[in-house]
């Protein structure tokens, strides 16, 4: 598998900030949920924006629509390519339904005046890693990421991360950056950075299968508080308000799908790349992913959830506020007019589990 079948997943945080000032510019769309009837007689046609290339951070809702969980829940999905802008964009206008996202460009995009909320968390843990090639002989611990070259997508949040694992391994916490065109892989590669963010389940595989090998180092070992990578699926306050019997139906569908896929992984996987063909995944590649979200228990304790003593699903707002302060502590929040703001989203504002049972 070549490189660059692959878009670096730390993308996906910068395409929220960056794409969040012109959201509140858009023109709204019309929503879906509330327009045609399905194929299926009966059927309620719903829209799920991708927020990325189809991954194993998606596999829930494609389980669930291959399973039929959606259809028993009354609901025709539609999976859709993300919007140039951001799938948040797509939710807060109506131009989508549902769409998958984090705590963290939630919070991002609110303090532009979006109003959007999470109503599930897949992931409950971080999985971003900061990576050197491993033939760069010269990084051996995120201290030596001063005055070396960042690989950025652009983002306030990247900076911030980067600063503190820096100084929190003895630093001083400069460094240089260069803004990615596609591939964090090749540019690390072609020599114009020296280091760049990936995610654990996606491209950390990536490179341990196919290559380059890479040199990693996990934020939360390095100073970086909370979690970052509170992945899971978005809907807008309007459609909580107007349509709470959808919102339950698609969260309890895709919880559904989400739960089949943490104890099915290797089906889920064929699954995911059947569904979704235009991604080409290669499906050795799609288990191994599965096996690390799952030995990793990246989705939840899986003792926990047999027992019951935790929901799957259910956001943490401890570990999302945790993180939220330390970027508002690093000035990486800012208003729709770019002005920074002090005062952190509230993640207990921006999230509910009230769909979850």
């Amino acid at each position: 598998m070549k490189n660059s079948i692959f878009s670096t997943a730390i993308a996906r945080k910068a395409v929220a900030m960056i794409g969040a000032i012109a959201m509140l510019l858009g023109v709204a769309a019309c929503g879906q949920a509330n327009s045609t009837d399905g194929e299926g007689a009966g059927l309620k046609k719903v829209t799920f924006m991708l927020s990325w290339a189809p991954d194993t951070n998606h596999i829930g809702v494609y389980v669930a629509k291959n399973k039929g969980y959606f259809k028993q829940a009354g609901l025709d999905v539609d999976i859709v390519a993300v919007a140039q802008a951001g799938a948040e964009q797509a939710v807060n206008n109506g131009q989508a339904d549902f769409a998958l996202s984090n705590l963290t460009n939630v919070g991002m995009y609110t303090t532009k005046g979006a109003k959007i909320k999470q109503v599930m968390q897949v992931q409950q843990k971080p999985s971003a890693i900061w990576c050197s090639l491993a033939s760069n002989t010269s990084i051996k611990s995120p201290k030596d990421f001063d005055g070396k070259t960042f690989a950025t997508f652009g983002s306030n949040e990247s900076d911030a991360v980067i600063r503190r694992m820096i100084q929190s391994d003895g630093g001083k916490g400069d460094f240089d950056k260069v803004t990615v065109g596609t591939s964090t892989f090749q540019t690390l590669s072609s020599g114009k950075a020296d280091f760049g963010g990936f995610y654990a389940t996606w491209e950390g595989v990536q490179a341990d299968m196919y290559g380059p090998k890479l040199n990693c180092f996990a934020e939360p070992d390095y100073g970086v508080p909370g979690n970052a990578d509170t992945i899971g699926v978005i809907t807008s306050d309007k459609t909580i308000s107007s349509n709470p019997g959808l919102v339950k139906k698609f969260v309890q569908a895709a919880k559904k799908g989400y739960e089949y896929a943490y104890a099915h992984p290797n089906d889920a996987a064929e699954i995911l790349v059947k569904e979704a063909p235009e991604a080409n995944l290669k499906l050795a590649f799609v288990k191994k992913s599965m096996k690390t979200i799952v030995d990793r228990q990246y989705w939840g304790d899986v003792a926990d959830i047999k027992d019951g003593s935790f929901t799957f699903g259910t956001n943490d707002v401890k570990g999302a506020q945790q993180y939220f302060d330390f970027l508002a502590q690093e000035n990486a929040y800012t208003d729709s007019h770019d002005k920074v703001i002090h005062t952190a989203p509230q993640a207990k504002d921006i999230s509910t589990d009230e769909f979850l049972k």
